[in-house]
């Protein structure tokens, strides 16, 4: 056979084993050169959650109560939202203590990787505010300046998720107990939305068959009275009352407004002395669609690999930084290390 038809032959062979390759090798292949699946909140968007459903259907009363805002942003697009908490705890030893929180967020276009700008700032004179444009980060506290963060990966969408979960954290701290009641449709910012009545559901059983493991104690001291009085709260704490409304958009399921008024309590003999919170949120969603045209700040400090906080503030304060001793630089802890060899 000459050597042409040897590699004529050997050609044909390859090709038969190709064409007889293993299923499972293929559809490997399939999966590997396939296109890359969306974001997981982009699928989320796309389900249907009928806002008529909402009092009948307790998954989907929880899927809307407590959407993320990234999810808000791909079924809404571009929006404002503006949100005002209230707490006021009263005890039977102490004065009432009372903390007013208010939230902005601005959307921008983009959906769950678009630009977004959030404001949370209390009674207090305490706050933060935290910016993603044009994929770059920047936060501050309230009265500090703006520095571009590269290095917190996760930072913003958290914060983003933390300022537009008030109704969520407010049916977490009330244990799931909001009970949604129709009252029609209504109108908001031009958009037809369903209107709900809340009231506090009845305490569901606790099953006892799935405990919670034992909360983690300190090695050296116990634990402080604050800790003790917070963890007696969360695990003793009755709803007594809860009331307001929700609106959800009935195109996009999204909860447009909302407005709650709740008191829960915990009973002097879980806890040293008897005590209230009263908790109350306003929320809205405004400016539906218009694009916020988001810019970064002016002014901004850099990102920092270790910031020297606590040897400016030492500066600040006219406190001379210790320098070495001869002593301590002829002792074996201050001396340098040996190179590698190998320059590794």
């Amino acid at each position: 056979m000459s050597r042409l038809k040897k590699s004529a032959f050997t050609l044909a062979v390859a090709l038969a084993a190709a064409g007889c390759s293993d299923p499972v090798d293929k559809a490997a292949k399939a999966r590997i050169f396939s296109p890359e699946d969306p974001p997981k909140v982009v699928a989320s968007a796309k389900e249907k959650l009928p806002p008529e459903d909402v009092a009948d259907n307790p998954q989907v009363a929880r899927r809307i109560l407590g959407m993320d805002a990234a999810e808000v942003t791909e079924r809404l697009g571009p929006h404002r939202y503006q949100a005002t908490l209230g707490y006021e705890w009263t005890s039977e030893a102490s004065i009432p203590v009372k903390l007013t929180e208010t939230r902005t967020f601005h959307a921008g276009p983009g959906g769950v990787s678009g630009d977004f700008h959030g404001v949370l700032e209390n009674s207090r004179d305490q706050g933060l505010e935290v910016m993603r444009v044009g994929g770059q980060v920047y936060a501050r506290n309230r009265y500090g300046s703006f520095r571009q963060r590269l290095r917190d990966r996760g930072m913003a969408e958290r914060t983003r998720a933390e300022l537009t979960g008030a109704i969520r954290d407010f049916d977490s701290l009330f244990q799931g107990r909001i009970k949604l009641t129709p009252e029609g449709t209504v109108t908001h910012e031009g958009r037809t939305a369903w209107r709900y009545v809340v009231t506090l559901a009845p305490a569901a059983q606790a099953d006892a068959s799935r405990p919670l493991p034992p909360m983690p104690q300190a090695k050296k001291g116990g634990v402080d009275e604050t800790t003790v009085r917070r963890a007696n709260f969360f695990a003793h704490r009755l709803p007594r009352s809860l009331d307001g409304e929700v609106l959800v958009d009935s195109a996009t399921s999204v909860v447009l407004k909302a407005r709650l008024d709740g008191r829960m309590g915990v009973p002097g003999d879980k806890t040293p002395e008897a005590a209230e919170l009263r908790l109350t949120l306003e929320a809205a969603l405004s400016e539906v669609g218009k694009d916020p045209r988001l810019q970064p700040p002016e002014d901004f400090l850099p990102d920092a690999d270790k910031p020297q906080g606590i040897a400016d503030a030492l500066d600040s304060f006219g406190i001379q930084r210790k320098k070495p001793t001869d002593s301590d630089e002829a002792s074996p802890a201050a001396a340098p290390e040996p190179e590698d060899e190998e320059g590794t």
